[in-house]
């Protein structure tokens, strides 16, 4: 068995689309009409400042504004949290991101700052308020975290089948409150029998050897082999790892956690990060 690769930049695209059609109708209706995401970057990470351009120019491709707010490292956590009030009551502001991690001189409790964006703000899905509906299945009343969500959508997409997680087992490598607490959440509510694995978890293996879909986001290269995964599984590789350059002209590689080359034999279909 050679695995297929799900063409996730073709699935985004159709996701673009979509989303640009209902901001056309939309404007088209009322000429006024605009959606503004507010990305707030504390410092001057070179690494956030990419990932940021890269969600100002989704922005534009789909007719809505992407307004930096960059605050600076000196920054208070009184401030910070006053800066994100300043969003939540500018009805102008349609979502609010605090693009992590904080580049701050100062000791800022991140989770705390995030907490004051109001749940319908929050479009990262990372309030208390978001995380706890998610975690009581309140999916209706519910901004998903984006990770999590969209390995759900790439398997529901690729299977061409709303309902392929019903039943199955679903094994999630990774904790994190951004992608494998909330993914091991929403596959459940989608009727899968979830596994949640982590630093502490024994037989990770064998663990991985039960997955019909295997999420894998667990920031270490090739960390799962191929005789780590059940014949015919579908596989999400959530991982980026970098590995720099070390020669001058030379490109840093990225990884995912799973080894392709040993996986691809194995199983039925793999979105690599």
């Amino acid at each position: 068995m050679v695995a297929e690769l799900i063409n996730g930049t073709e699935i985004a695209k159709h996701v673009l689309s979509d989303v640009a059609e209902q901001i056309r109708i939309r404007r088209e209706e009322n000429p006024d009409f605009n959606v503004v995401l507010a990305i707030i970057q504390v410092g001057n990470r070179a690494d956030s400042n990419v990932y940021i351009a890269a969600k100002i120019r989704k922005a534009a491709e789909i007719g809505a504004e992407g307004m930096l707010v960059k605050l600076p490292d000196t920054i208070t956590q009184r401030d910070l949290e006053a800066e994100i009030n300043k969003l939540n009551l500018d009805d102008e502001v349609d979502g609010i991101i605090v693009q992590l991690p904080l580049d701050c001189k100062n000791s800022i409790d991140a989770d705390g700052a995030i907490d004051k964006i109001h749940p319908l703000k929050d479009v990262d899905g990372l309030t208390r308020e978001n995380a706890g509906r998610l975690m009581r299945g309140e999916l209706e009343r519910t901004i998903f975290p984006c990770t999590p969500y969209g390995c759900l959508y790439l398997v529901q997409q690729a299977t061409g089948d709303p309902n392929y997680v019903a039943g199955k087992n679903v094994v999630v490598l990774g904790r994190s409150k951004i992608v494998g607490a909330p993914a091991g959440a929403l596959f459940m509510w989608h009727h899968g029998t979830i596994t949640i694995c982590h630093s502490k978890t024994l037989n990770i293996k064998e663990q991985c050897l039960r997955a019909d879909i295997l999420v894998v986001a667990i920031g270490r290269k090739h960390f799962v082999k191929g005789d780590w995964i059940k014949p015919g599984a579908v596989v999400i590789d959530c991982g980026i790892n970098v590995e720099e350059a070390t020669e001058p002209g030379k490109k840093n590689k990225l990884y995912g956690d799973v080894e392709f080359d040993s996986a691809k034999e194995v199983i039925s279909m793999m979105v690599c990060s």
